[in-house]
């Protein structure tokens, strides 16, 4: 969006006969609804008008709404780390023509939505595609993205499935995606009110190191806000870059996987993850695993794993390598920078 341009607040519609519908606001964001309430919202605006609000739309993230529609459970601009926002995606360290690039900060560049290339909504599922590029200082693009997003109902004790698939092209010449598990890759955050002390990670199998995870195919977060758990379990597909490490074990509830790659000029790469939306505490192990195996089109079951179940640790105790006291008992407005995460 051009500087001082205003985003029109007509709303287009795709419908279904029953169950899920788009509704777009142009400019603004893309509503999913399921029977008539708000599920997710991705948010793409780019307004350059003011520093702020250009700091507020400098990326397109997804929003996961609460079952009564009301209100996000993840993260939007502000709050401990501004640029951690819903379901995102971005590396610190991307290489390109001998720079390197922050699209984890969003330093000196955006990332910016083009048009939507697809929008589909029915009965039992809505999908929708996001162009976006991100971009140099200078507004040229790096990176070309195909940003795809598909809502299904989960079944209980699960609200919904999200899968997200990225495609990157590198259009212009080779590109680079480095960086480390706290300032890159695929990630959810939950909403800023998060209660620190009160979260914790499962991972599926019995001894796990959170600071050491590679490959994991799934890991799940519990959250408190206000008085409601949720869960968010995080499932990693088969295709994706192997050797990619994982970020689970913040207090604030930040996590996701970490890969690395690099993508030559004229190429493509697609990403592939699936998010289970849970109204209540983890669900068991055979669930997820179920889950699982029918995003990886795995022919043959998988047995149930073991679990570990972790507590989250603050980043001050984590800087002590004191995870098992960590317990999350600083408060979300400590003295953390924005540039640190």
């Amino acid at each position: 969006m051009a500087a001082g341009a205003l985003f029109t607040c007509t709303t287009v519609s795709v419908r279904g006969d029953t169950g899920f519908i788009l509704k777009d606001t142009p400019g603004a964001y893309l509503d999913v609804l399921l029977d008539g309430r708000i599920v997710a919202r991705y948010m793409d605006a780019h307004d350059t008008s003011t520093r702020e609000r250009q700091q507020e739309t400098y990326k397109p993230y997804l929003h996961v709404f609460d079952a009564e529609g009301k209100a996000p459970i993840t993260k939007g601009p502000g709050g401990l780390y501004t640029h951690h926002r819903g379901i995102f995606i971005g590396w610190n360290k991307i290489g390109f023509q001998g720079k390197t690039y922050d699209r984890w900060h969003m330093k000196g560049g955006d990332i910016v939505h083009q048009k939507f290339l697809r929008q589909q909504a029915g009965p039992n599922q809505a999908t929708f595609t996001s162009l976006t590029e991100w971009n140099d200082e200078a507004g040229q693009p790096l990176l070309e993205e195909e940003r795809t997003m598909s809502f299904q109902r989960a079944l209980a004790p699960g609200r919904l499935l999200i899968d997200f698939v990225s495609k990157l092209k590198a259009s212009r010449g080779d590109v680079n995606l480095d960086g480390d598990p706290e300032h890159a890759g695929i990630q959810y955050r939950p909403a800023q009110e998060v209660a620190v002390s009160e979260t914790i990670y499962v991972f599926p199998h019995a001894k796990a190191d959170s600071h050491k995870e590679v490959d994991d195919p799934w890991i799940g977060e519990t959250y408190v806000l206000g008085d409601r758990h949720y869960s968010v379990v995080d499932m990693n597909h088969p295709d994706n870059p192997k050797g990619s490490r994982i970020s689970a074990y913040r207090d604030y509830g930040r996590f996701g996987y970490f890969p690395t790659m690099s993508i030559k000029s004229g190429d493509t790469l697609a990403l592939k993850y699936r998010f289970l939306i849970v109204d209540a505490d983890m669900p068991p192990a055979d669930v997820i695993q179920k889950c699982w195996d029918q995003f990886a089109g795995v022919a043959q079951p998988t047995p149930t794993p073991e679990t570990c179940i972790m507590p989250a640790e603050s980043k001050a105790a984590a800087k002590k390598g004191d995870a098992k006291k960590a317990g999350a008992k600083k408060r979300a407005g400590s003295k953390r920078t924005d540039k640190a995460n």
